[in-house]
């Protein structure tokens, strides 16, 4: 990629691992944007090692698009990104382009309303980073569990402004790792159905 599209937006995210290493892309300040850090993301994906290749992965609230564009470096078999941002979202299908790729795919809606409706699919790996401060993350849980949108051992990532052990999940999903970088606590848990 040359240089001059790097720059197209404001800030920059990199591609940590995978086929798309060291690739790096710009998106634009949004409000309530919270990209997910470099050393955050390899955490994350040190935790799901051998849980991404192959997976099917929904990115809500996807902001940057880091994740989506991380886990399909790494070998996800498809990822459907969810934002309510016209401008995220045109930016995210024209990374996705520039790579080449067809296994991402990138919906312009509200996550909750996307979550309303029942699956027609279900997903693997499933990340969670909605706008902190407007209690979004309940509802996108539970939904995500009534509507069938998770596979029966799926993993969930979220980051929250709350710790975990504060958090309104479903009782069927367990911890499995957390840490906190600044402000933001993040954590995994897997599906027990």
């Amino acid at each position: 990629m040359s240089k001059s599209k790097a720059k197209a937006g404001n800030q920059q995210l990199r591609i940590i691992a995978g086929q798309w290493r060291s690739r790096r892309f710009g998106f634009s300040e949004q409000p309530g944007l919270r990209p997910t850090p470099d050393r955050v993301r390899e955490t994350l994906f040190n935790w799901l090692s051998g849980y991404t290749e192959g997976a099917r992965c929904l990115d809500l609230f996807t902001g940057s698009g880091a994740l989506t564009l991380e886990a399909l470096s790494r070998g996800a078999a498809r990822a459907l990104a969810c934002d309510q941002s016209h401008e995220v979202v045109t930016t995210l299908r024209g990374h996705l382009a520039s790579l080449d790729c067809t296994r991402g795919e990138v919906r312009q809606q509200d996550a909750l309303a996307l979550l309303g409706q029942n699956a027609s699919e279900t997903f693997d790996l499933v990340f969670l980073d909605p706008p902190f401060h407007q209690n979004l993350l309940p509802a996108a849980c539970q939904a995500l569990e009534a509507n069938g949108w998770l596979s029966k051992r799926a993993w969930i990532y979220i980051e929250s402004e709350a710790p975990p052990s504060q958090l309104e999940l479903p009782t069927s999903w367990q911890l499995h790792r957390e840490k906190r970088a600044g402000q933001v606590y993040y954590s995994l848990w897997q599906r027990q159905a």
